[in-house]
């Protein structure tokens, strides 16, 4: 997501989606952003575990994908629901392209875990071209944190740093953080927000 701030929604000619990203109380204006939604990404590793059975748990999947240093040629569309943004293809299927003889499940796993950063790429142009505005960091949360393979792929693709929070499920402790200032709870408690920003 991007926020574009509050006053007018910023509609999207590159494919992205126009949202509200939030409102801290009826007195005050939305704030919206452009946003960026995929059907699959990092349920492709739970995909791989749970349907193919070719790893036991997520980590394995970096596990694996480091045993080889590219993935030969082997690509991953993770498109099980369709491609959304920003496509919009209600009609594409997913697919592994590329596959030889020679590839093993580790290319699958390093091809899995790199379609994620590539369609988070395909996001971030698309912003690019919606706002003029480059990325300048990106900040990322969720248990593919986790796979330092990933992070630092994603980061190499689209040359910015990558932030991992100390709280990786920041959504939920955001949504609640978010849901205390819209009604005044944290006025009272300056100083526990102050510990709250600094474990994050």
């Amino acid at each position: 997501m991007m926020n574009t701030g509050s006053g007018e929604p910023v509609p999207s000619k590159n494919g992205l989606l126009t949202t509200v990203a939030y409102q801290l109380g009826k007195d005050k204006p939305a704030v919206y952003a452009l946003e960026g939604s995929v059907a699959f990404s990092g349920s492709i590793i739970q995909w791989l575990r749970d349907q193919l059975k070719i790893i036991e748990s997520a980590s394995e999947s970096e596990t694996e994908a480091r045993k080889v240093s590219t993935n030969e040629d082997l690509y991953f569309v993770p498109a099980f629901a369709g491609l959304f943004a920003p496509y919009w293809r209600d009609d594409a299927r997913g697919c592994i392209v590329g596959m030889t003889a020679t590839h093993t499940k580790a290319h699958i796993c390093r091809a899995a875990l790199e379609a994620t950063a590539f369609q988070a790429g395909e996001l971030f142009d698309a912003m690019y071209h919606d706002s003029s505005t480059r990325l300048q960091v990106l900040k990322v949360d969720g248990g593919a944190t986790a796979n330092s393979l990933l992070m630092q792929f994603q980061a190499d693709m689209i040359n910015v740093p990558v932030v991992a929070p100390k709280v990786i499920e920041t959504t939920a402790v955001g949504a609640a953080f978010a849901a205390g200032l819209a009604v005044g709870v944290w006025d009272r408690y300056v100083k526990t927000c102050s510990i709250f920003f600094d474990i994050l």
